[in-house]
């Protein structure tokens, strides 16, 4: 009956702290804010900047110093493109810099005087690209757009120099070597498709850790002492009774932002959802629980509210670098590498990916939820040694 007895306590406790946790994320505006409100808002407004995935009609000035036929052939060819609009013709390279520095254009076709001779004479021609290289996606439209078009010329031309009698010799003389472009992953090849899934899980951290930060640090601001934990509730005694209540909290919190953002958000704007529904729930599973245990072991170095801000904020651009998505795992160092193990985001970016994006099944990313598993167990073995390092000075402090 005893121990029947203490199990019923801890639960109570457990539930007590579950409720006024619960209480203090909805008054508190700022918590309200980072654990709701931002990841319900904030996928929306980076999916809605990414949405059209690719650039259309970027311009361009041509400057022509050849003026022939076959000059002409490629920029109109060029403007017919979807990706690239001729707005500007310049005299020489000079005026089409200074159109490119004033951002009028985002690059720049030079055809040289020597251009038509130089083919007619058998000789290879050369076309000169220049691109502001500020926009990523801006130099693909334009670069890509003339190595199509230019090679398409020159596939034209071979086939009026090879005397050919049928289409299919014709055909063959243009394209000898046919090659089959599957965009694999990213229909698209959109940058949205490639980066944005991995920005949902990392904004699920981040918000996590901002969220419960913020509650410690309200938390210390008003109890005496700087504490986590008020010196004067009965209810909070023990450091696995005050860990598992706050969990609890933030946990039920989390199940809803996380459907939100793997399941709600990648449909709504058509990015790649090739998860089954139990793979993608065992992958989030040990995510969540490392996230939330991950945000109460940083909330121990928060002194003020505004403080984990400044730490989150902070790492936020280079956590996103670290998962190896916007950057390659492989030209990672080291050193750094062994830096993003310390972060959930690492493994659960890669593992969501892996598995919303690529269709992967969940034995395919066993290894990154095995260690989402150990993250969970280490940081909730550390935020308990936090917290119980708060019992002991509640209790030291209430005896005064």
């Amino acid at each position: 009956m005893s121990i029947f007895r203490k199990y019923k306590e801890h639960l109570a406790d457990v539930l007590y702290i579950w409720r006024q946790e619960m209480l203090q994320v909805f008054r508190d505006e700022g918590v309200l804010m980072f654990l709701i409100i931002v990841p319900l808002g904030y996928p929306l407004l980076y999916s809605w900047i990414y949405n059209n995935e690719s650039v259309h009609e970027v311009p361009v000035v041509v400057v022509d110093q050849s003026h022939t036929k076959l000059s002409r052939q490629f920029i109109r060819d060029c403007d017919s493109s979807p990706d690239v609009h001729v707005l500007f013709y310049a005299q020489d390279l000079d005026e089409a810099k200074s159109l490119v520095s004033r951002q009028l254009v985002k690059g720049i076709y030079l055809i040289p005087s020597d251009f038509a001779s130089r083919i007619i004479r058998g000789e290879q021609g050369t076309i000169s690209v220049y691109c502001d290289m500020s926009l990523m996606l801006a130099y693909k439209a334009v670069y890509q757009t003339a190595m199509v078009e230019a090679t398409r010329l020159g596939a034209g031309l071979n086939v009026k120099r090879s005397g050919n009698y049928t289409k299919r010799e014709d055909a063959i003389t243009a394209q000898p070597l046919l090659v089959d472009d599957v965009a694999e992953f990213n229909p698209s090849g959109g940058y949205g498709s490639c980066v944005l899934p991995a920005v949902l899980m990392l904004i699920l951290q981040q918000t996590l850790a901002l969220g419960i930060g913020m509650s410690a640090g309200t938390a210390r601001e008003r109890n005496r002492n700087g504490q986590l934990i008020p010196d004067d509730d009965p209810h909070y005694r023990g450091a696995y009774r005050i860990v598992s209540g706050k969990a609890l909290c933030y946990g039920m919190i989390a199940i809803v932002t996380s459907a939100y953002l793997a399941l709600a958000i990648p449909r709504m704007f058509s990015f790649p959802h090739l998860a089954h529904q139990w793979d993608l729930i065992l992958m989030m599973a040990p995510y969540i629980l490392a996230c939330i245990f991950f945000g109460m072991t940083v909330s121990c170095m928060v002194r003020y509210r505004e403080n984990v801000m400044l730490i989150m904020v902070f790492v936020s651009v280079p956590l996103l670098f670290l998962t190896g998505v916007s950057w390659p795992q492989s030209s990672i160092p080291g050193a750094w590498q062994g830096v993003s193990w310390l972060f959930p985001s690492t493994f659960g970016v890669r593992a969501f990916v892996r598995v919303n994006s690529m269709g992967a099944t969940i034995d395919q990313v066993l290894p990154e939820i095995r260690i989402l598993w150990i993250q969970a167990a280490a940081y909730m073995g550390l935020a308990c040694l936090v917290y119980r390092h708060q019992f002991r000075l509640a209790k030291k402090y209430a005896k005064k």
